[in-house]
Protein backbone atom coordinates (compact mmCIF):
# COMPACT_ATOMS: atom_id res chain seq x y z
CA UNK A 1 0.00 0.00 0.00
CA UNK A 2 1.16 3.04 -0.83
CA UNK A 3 1.72 5.81 1.93
CA UNK A 4 -0.30 9.07 1.93
CA UNK A 5 2.78 10.98 2.05
CA UNK A 6 3.83 9.49 -1.38
CA UNK A 7 0.73 10.04 -2.80
CA UNK A 8 0.64 13.58 -1.76
CA UNK A 9 3.97 14.29 -3.36
CA UNK A 10 3.19 12.75 -6.29
CA UNK A 11 0.32 15.32 -6.56
CA UNK A 12 2.45 18.05 -6.00
CA UNK A 13 5.02 17.05 -8.42
CA UNK A 14 2.07 16.81 -11.48
CA UNK A 15 0.88 20.36 -10.61
CA UNK A 16 4.50 21.89 -10.05
CA UNK A 17 4.70 19.89 -13.34
CA UNK A 18 1.86 21.31 -15.29
CA UNK A 19 2.53 24.88 -13.81
CA UNK A 20 6.33 24.77 -15.44
CA UNK A 21 5.29 23.85 -18.63
CA UNK A 22 3.24 27.52 -18.76
CA UNK A 23 -0.45 28.04 -19.00
CA UNK A 24 -2.70 25.73 -20.94
CA UNK A 25 -4.89 27.58 -24.26
CA UNK A 26 -8.00 27.51 -21.43
CA UNK A 27 -6.43 29.27 -18.56
CA UNK A 28 -5.00 31.91 -20.88
CA UNK A 29 -8.63 32.66 -22.09
CA UNK A 30 -9.93 32.56 -19.15
CA UNK A 31 -7.38 35.04 -17.99
CA UNK A 32 -7.65 37.30 -20.82
CA UNK A 33 -11.39 37.19 -20.44
CA UNK A 34 -11.43 38.16 -17.10
CA UNK A 35 -12.48 34.93 -15.30
CA UNK A 36 -10.85 33.92 -12.18
CA UNK A 37 -7.79 31.05 -12.78
CA UNK A 38 -7.40 29.95 -9.46
CA UNK A 39 -5.22 26.98 -9.64
CA UNK A 40 -3.12 27.66 -12.47
CA UNK A 41 0.25 28.76 -13.23
CA UNK A 42 -1.60 32.00 -14.28
CA UNK A 43 -3.20 32.83 -10.31
CA UNK A 44 -0.17 35.27 -9.35
CA UNK A 45 -0.82 37.17 -12.12
CA UNK A 46 -4.41 37.84 -11.49
CA UNK A 47 -3.59 39.37 -8.20
CA UNK A 48 -2.09 42.52 -10.39
CA UNK A 49 -3.97 45.18 -9.76
CA UNK A 50 -4.19 45.74 -13.50
CA UNK A 51 -6.14 42.29 -14.01
CA UNK A 52 -8.59 43.07 -11.20
CA UNK A 53 -9.41 46.05 -13.35
CA UNK A 54 -9.73 44.27 -16.52
CA UNK A 55 -12.07 41.20 -14.85
CA UNK A 56 -14.28 43.68 -13.33
CA UNK A 57 -15.06 45.88 -16.38
CA UNK A 58 -15.57 43.01 -18.05
CA UNK A 59 -18.38 41.42 -15.82
CA UNK A 60 -19.79 44.80 -15.89
CA UNK A 61 -19.88 44.65 -19.86
CA UNK A 62 -20.90 41.36 -20.32
CA UNK A 63 -23.64 41.07 -17.95
CA UNK A 64 -24.82 44.58 -20.00
CA UNK A 65 -24.22 42.54 -22.79
CA UNK A 66 -25.90 39.32 -22.06
CA UNK A 67 -29.08 41.39 -20.74
CA UNK A 68 -29.27 43.85 -23.43
CA UNK A 69 -28.59 41.34 -26.36
CA UNK A 70 -27.05 37.93 -26.13
CA UNK A 71 -29.95 37.08 -24.28
CA UNK A 72 -32.51 37.81 -26.53
CA UNK A 73 -30.88 36.81 -29.59
CA UNK A 74 -31.20 33.01 -28.19
CA UNK A 75 -34.59 33.32 -27.44
CA UNK A 76 -35.33 34.78 -31.09
CA UNK A 77 -33.05 31.55 -32.55
CA UNK A 78 -34.64 29.07 -30.55
CA UNK A 79 -38.32 30.60 -32.00
CA UNK A 80 -37.84 31.70 -35.42
CA UNK A 81 -35.00 28.75 -36.73
CA UNK A 82 -35.04 26.17 -34.24
CA UNK A 83 -33.53 23.99 -36.62
CA UNK A 84 -30.48 25.74 -37.98
CA UNK A 85 -30.27 26.97 -34.08
CA UNK A 86 -29.71 23.15 -33.02
CA UNK A 87 -27.46 21.96 -36.09
CA UNK A 88 -24.47 20.53 -35.58
CA UNK A 89 -23.58 21.30 -39.20
CA UNK A 90 -20.72 23.76 -40.25
CA UNK A 91 -21.28 27.78 -39.67
CA UNK A 92 -19.60 30.20 -42.15
CA UNK A 93 -19.28 33.80 -41.24
CA UNK A 94 -17.95 35.87 -43.84
CA UNK A 95 -16.03 39.74 -42.81
CA UNK A 96 -16.27 38.52 -39.57
CA UNK A 97 -13.07 39.41 -37.94
CA UNK A 98 -13.10 37.29 -34.74
CA UNK A 99 -16.32 38.15 -33.77
CA UNK A 100 -16.87 34.33 -32.39
CA UNK A 101 -19.25 35.93 -29.86
CA UNK A 102 -21.81 35.96 -32.51
CA UNK A 103 -21.21 33.30 -34.15
CA UNK A 104 -21.75 30.87 -31.64
CA UNK A 105 -24.43 32.98 -30.31
CA UNK A 106 -26.74 32.40 -32.98
CA UNK A 107 -25.65 28.86 -33.41
CA UNK A 108 -24.22 27.58 -30.37
CA UNK A 109 -24.58 23.37 -31.55
CA UNK A 110 -22.68 24.30 -34.92
CA UNK A 111 -19.36 21.62 -35.34
CA UNK A 112 -17.45 23.43 -37.09
CA UNK A 113 -17.57 27.60 -37.19
CA UNK A 114 -15.35 28.81 -40.07
CA UNK A 115 -14.84 32.58 -39.73
CA UNK A 116 -12.60 35.10 -42.28
CA UNK A 117 -11.59 38.54 -42.70
CA UNK A 118 -8.28 40.62 -43.72
CA UNK A 119 -7.02 40.79 -39.82
CA UNK A 120 -4.10 38.60 -38.88
CA UNK A 121 -4.34 35.60 -37.07
CA UNK A 122 -0.82 36.84 -34.70
CA UNK A 123 1.21 34.63 -32.35
CA UNK A 124 -0.29 32.40 -29.84
CA UNK A 125 -1.21 34.78 -26.79
CA UNK A 126 1.34 34.17 -23.99
CA UNK A 127 0.99 36.86 -21.08
CA UNK A 128 3.09 34.82 -18.60
CA UNK A 129 6.41 36.80 -19.47
CA UNK A 130 4.76 39.94 -19.59
CA UNK A 131 6.37 42.67 -17.48
CA UNK A 132 3.68 44.49 -14.90
CA UNK A 133 3.68 47.63 -17.31
CA UNK A 134 3.19 45.70 -20.60
CA UNK A 135 0.56 43.37 -19.03
CA UNK A 136 -1.52 46.74 -17.82
CA UNK A 137 -0.89 48.54 -21.27
CA UNK A 138 -1.78 44.86 -23.29
CA UNK A 139 -5.28 44.22 -21.00
CA UNK A 140 -6.29 47.81 -21.46
CA UNK A 141 -5.65 47.81 -25.16
CA UNK A 142 -7.63 44.64 -25.97
CA UNK A 143 -10.45 45.76 -23.98
CA UNK A 144 -10.14 48.73 -26.44
CA UNK A 145 -10.45 46.26 -29.20
CA UNK A 146 -13.73 44.68 -28.28
CA UNK A 147 -14.83 47.90 -27.14
CA UNK A 148 -17.10 48.84 -30.05
CA UNK A 149 -17.96 44.87 -30.57
CA UNK A 150 -19.44 44.89 -26.95
CA UNK A 151 -21.06 48.08 -27.14
CA UNK A 152 -22.46 48.23 -30.48
CA UNK A 153 -22.23 45.27 -32.04
CA UNK A 154 -19.86 45.00 -34.42
CA UNK A 155 -16.07 45.75 -34.87
CA UNK A 156 -15.01 49.24 -36.49
CA UNK A 157 -12.24 48.50 -39.29
CA UNK A 158 -10.38 51.34 -38.61
CA UNK A 159 -9.64 50.69 -34.64
CA UNK A 160 -8.93 46.95 -35.76
CA UNK A 161 -5.88 47.70 -38.02
CA UNK A 162 -4.25 49.46 -34.79
CA UNK A 163 -5.65 47.64 -31.90
CA UNK A 164 -4.67 44.12 -33.21
CA UNK A 165 -1.33 44.88 -34.24
CA UNK A 166 0.17 47.42 -31.59
CA UNK A 167 0.27 44.98 -28.70
CA UNK A 168 1.88 42.07 -27.31
CA UNK A 169 -1.29 40.70 -27.26
CA UNK A 170 -1.57 40.68 -31.28
CA UNK A 171 -4.20 39.43 -33.91
CA UNK A 172 -7.22 37.75 -33.57
CA UNK A 173 -6.37 35.30 -31.61
CA UNK A 174 -6.63 37.03 -28.07
CA UNK A 175 -10.21 38.23 -29.27
CA UNK A 176 -11.68 34.89 -30.17
CA UNK A 177 -10.51 33.59 -26.75
CA UNK A 178 -12.25 35.86 -24.87
CA UNK A 179 -15.57 35.42 -26.74
CA UNK A 180 -14.88 31.60 -26.53
CA UNK A 181 -13.93 31.59 -22.41
CA UNK A 182 -17.49 34.40 -22.11
CA UNK A 183 -19.57 31.78 -23.76
CA UNK A 184 -18.81 29.08 -21.27
CA UNK A 185 -16.61 27.09 -23.61
CA UNK A 186 -13.48 24.92 -22.74
CA UNK A 187 -9.91 25.67 -25.03
CA UNK A 188 -8.47 22.17 -25.76
CA UNK A 189 -5.92 23.50 -28.14
CA UNK A 190 -4.80 26.27 -30.91
CA UNK A 191 -3.04 25.13 -33.86
CA UNK A 192 -1.91 27.60 -36.53
CA UNK A 193 -2.80 25.63 -40.28
CA UNK A 194 -2.86 26.32 -43.52
CA UNK A 195 -4.69 25.96 -47.10
CA UNK A 196 -3.18 24.26 -49.92
CA UNK A 197 -4.33 24.91 -53.72
CA UNK A 198 -7.06 22.16 -53.18
CA UNK A 199 -8.55 23.51 -50.24
CA UNK A 200 -7.48 21.23 -47.60
CA UNK A 201 -5.98 21.79 -44.34
CA UNK A 202 -2.51 21.45 -44.11
CA UNK A 203 -0.19 21.57 -41.13
CA UNK A 204 2.37 24.20 -41.94
CA UNK A 205 1.93 27.57 -43.95
CA UNK A 206 -0.28 27.31 -47.22
CA UNK A 207 -1.47 29.50 -49.61
CA UNK A 208 -4.29 30.46 -47.22
CA UNK A 209 -3.33 30.99 -43.41
CA UNK A 210 -5.24 30.77 -40.17
CA UNK A 211 -5.66 29.17 -37.10
CA UNK A 212 -8.07 26.13 -35.77
CA UNK A 213 -9.48 26.12 -31.92
CA UNK A 214 -10.68 23.25 -30.65
CA UNK A 215 -12.71 23.55 -27.37
CA UNK A 216 -15.45 21.84 -26.00
CA UNK A 217 -18.59 24.06 -25.57
CA UNK A 218 -21.11 23.85 -22.82
CA UNK A 219 -23.00 21.47 -24.19
CA UNK A 220 -20.07 19.12 -23.93
CA UNK A 221 -19.46 18.14 -27.45
CA UNK A 222 -16.12 19.21 -28.98
CA UNK A 223 -16.28 21.80 -31.97
CA UNK A 224 -13.88 23.53 -33.73
CA UNK A 225 -13.29 27.42 -35.39
CA UNK A 226 -10.93 28.05 -37.65
CA UNK A 227 -9.90 31.85 -38.58
CA UNK A 228 -8.40 32.41 -42.25
CA UNK A 229 -6.73 35.88 -43.00
CA UNK A 230 -7.79 36.19 -46.80
CA UNK A 231 -8.93 38.71 -49.69
CA UNK A 232 -12.93 38.02 -50.47
CA UNK A 233 -12.95 40.26 -53.35
CA UNK A 234 -13.79 38.83 -56.35
CA UNK A 235 -10.20 39.35 -57.53
CA UNK A 236 -9.33 38.04 -54.55
CA UNK A 237 -11.05 34.87 -54.52
CA UNK A 238 -9.95 34.24 -58.57
CA UNK A 239 -6.11 34.56 -57.63
CA UNK A 240 -6.72 32.26 -54.63
CA UNK A 241 -10.04 30.33 -54.41
CA UNK A 242 -8.53 27.88 -51.71
CA UNK A 243 -10.70 29.06 -48.69
CA UNK A 244 -14.03 29.19 -51.02
CA UNK A 245 -12.86 25.58 -51.63
CA UNK A 246 -12.32 24.50 -48.32
CA UNK A 247 -16.02 25.58 -47.82
CA UNK A 248 -17.36 23.98 -50.34
CA UNK A 249 -15.67 20.25 -49.04
CA UNK A 250 -18.13 21.55 -45.75
CA UNK A 251 -20.93 20.85 -47.47
CA UNK A 252 -24.06 22.85 -46.73
CA UNK A 253 -24.22 25.06 -44.05
CA UNK A 254 -25.82 27.75 -42.17
CA UNK A 255 -24.26 31.50 -42.18
CA UNK A 256 -24.40 34.84 -40.67
CA UNK A 257 -23.88 38.38 -42.22
CA UNK A 258 -23.58 41.20 -39.66
CA UNK A 259 -21.80 44.69 -40.29
CA UNK A 260 -20.68 43.41 -43.73
CA UNK A 261 -20.04 47.33 -45.04
CA UNK A 262 -22.20 46.17 -47.68
CA UNK A 263 -19.09 44.63 -49.65
CA UNK A 264 -21.61 42.05 -51.46
CA UNK A 265 -24.24 45.03 -52.90
CA UNK A 266 -21.42 46.08 -55.07
CA UNK A 267 -19.85 43.55 -58.11
CA UNK A 268 -16.86 43.65 -56.90
CA UNK A 269 -17.96 41.26 -54.19
CA UNK A 270 -20.55 38.90 -56.39
CA UNK A 271 -18.51 35.73 -56.15
CA UNK A 272 -18.67 35.75 -52.38
CA UNK A 273 -22.43 36.88 -52.50
CA UNK A 274 -23.05 34.02 -54.70
CA UNK A 275 -21.69 31.52 -53.35
CA UNK A 276 -23.28 31.86 -49.97
CA UNK A 277 -26.68 31.86 -51.64
CA UNK A 278 -25.34 28.40 -53.41
CA UNK A 279 -23.98 26.83 -50.51
CA UNK A 280 -26.48 28.30 -47.43
CA UNK A 281 -29.09 26.28 -46.03
CA UNK A 282 -29.90 29.58 -43.23
CA UNK A 283 -28.95 32.89 -43.89
CA UNK A 284 -29.15 35.54 -41.26
CA UNK A 285 -28.16 39.00 -41.99
CA UNK A 286 -28.61 42.67 -41.53
CA UNK A 287 -29.45 45.11 -44.05
CA UNK A 288 -25.54 45.05 -45.13
CA UNK A 289 -24.63 41.79 -46.14
CA UNK A 290 -26.43 39.99 -49.31
CA UNK A 291 -28.85 42.84 -51.09
CA UNK A 292 -32.42 42.21 -50.92
CA UNK A 293 -32.31 41.84 -54.77
CA UNK A 294 -30.48 38.62 -54.42
CA UNK A 295 -32.99 36.70 -52.61
CA UNK A 296 -35.22 35.42 -55.86
CA UNK A 297 -38.62 34.63 -54.25
CA UNK A 298 -38.96 31.54 -56.76
CA UNK A 299 -36.11 30.13 -54.79
CA UNK A 300 -35.97 31.74 -50.90
CA UNK A 301 -38.47 32.33 -48.59
CA UNK A 302 -37.56 35.69 -46.34
CA UNK A 303 -38.69 36.41 -43.15
CA UNK A 304 -38.09 40.30 -42.11
CA UNK A 305 -37.57 41.11 -38.01
CA UNK A 306 -37.23 44.79 -36.37
CA UNK A 307 -37.35 47.91 -38.83
CA UNK A 308 -35.63 49.46 -42.08
CA UNK A 309 -34.61 52.82 -41.39
CA UNK A 310 -32.36 52.78 -44.10
CA UNK A 311 -28.53 52.47 -43.36
CA UNK A 312 -25.90 54.53 -41.39
CA UNK A 313 -24.42 57.97 -42.96
CA UNK A 314 -21.63 56.39 -43.69
CA UNK A 315 -23.17 54.02 -46.49
CA UNK A 316 -26.11 55.98 -47.64
CA UNK A 317 -25.61 55.23 -50.79
CA UNK A 318 -26.67 51.48 -50.21
CA UNK A 319 -30.38 52.43 -49.29
CA UNK A 320 -32.78 49.70 -50.34
CA UNK A 321 -36.17 50.79 -51.34
CA UNK A 322 -37.28 47.36 -52.32
CA UNK A 323 -36.65 46.32 -48.81
CA UNK A 324 -38.14 49.65 -47.56
CA UNK A 325 -41.16 48.68 -49.46
CA UNK A 326 -41.14 45.17 -47.95
CA UNK A 327 -41.01 46.41 -44.28
CA UNK A 328 -44.13 48.66 -44.84
CA UNK A 329 -45.99 46.03 -46.58
CA UNK A 330 -45.39 43.38 -43.97
CA UNK A 331 -45.00 45.28 -40.73
CA UNK A 332 -42.61 42.58 -39.40
CA UNK A 333 -42.19 41.51 -35.73
CA UNK A 334 -39.90 44.12 -33.49
CA UNK A 335 -36.78 43.12 -32.05
CA UNK A 336 -35.66 43.37 -28.66
CA UNK A 337 -32.19 43.64 -29.29
CA UNK A 338 -29.74 45.85 -31.44
CA UNK A 339 -28.43 43.88 -34.37
CA UNK A 340 -25.47 45.41 -36.93
CA UNK A 341 -24.90 49.15 -38.03
CA UNK A 342 -28.51 49.86 -36.33
CA UNK A 343 -27.69 48.67 -33.36
CA UNK A 344 -29.85 50.93 -31.20
CA UNK A 345 -33.45 49.74 -29.78
CA UNK A 346 -36.23 49.90 -32.22
CA UNK A 347 -33.91 50.30 -35.27
CA UNK A 348 -32.26 47.29 -35.88
CA UNK A 349 -33.24 45.38 -39.12
CA UNK A 350 -32.77 41.70 -39.38
CA UNK A 351 -33.28 39.16 -42.66
CA UNK A 352 -33.85 35.59 -41.75
CA UNK A 353 -33.44 33.52 -45.46
CA UNK A 354 -34.15 29.83 -46.36
CA UNK A 355 -34.29 28.40 -49.53
CA UNK A 356 -37.85 27.44 -50.56
CA UNK A 357 -37.40 23.05 -49.91
CA UNK A 358 -35.64 23.97 -46.81
CA UNK A 359 -38.68 26.27 -45.67
CA UNK A 360 -41.08 23.75 -47.15
CA UNK A 361 -39.44 20.87 -44.80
Amino acid sequence: MIPARLLLLAALLVVCTARAQGPTAHETALFLAGVPVRGTSLESLSRDASWMTHATEFDTAWRDLETRQLAGIRQWAETFMPMAYTSHGPMLYFFSGPDALYAHTFYPNASTYVLAGLEPVGPLPDVAPLPPADLAASLANLRKSLNSALRFSFFITKDMKVDLTHTQLSGTLPVLYVFLARAGCRIERTEFVGLDQAGQVIPTKGVINGARIVFTGPSGREQTLYYFTTDLSDGGIQANPAFVKFCTQLGRSVTLLKAASYLMHSHGFSRARDFLLTQCSTIVADDSGIPIRAFAPARWTVRLFGHYPGPIELFAEYRQPQLAELFARVNPAPLDFGFGYRWLPGESTLILATPRARAAQ
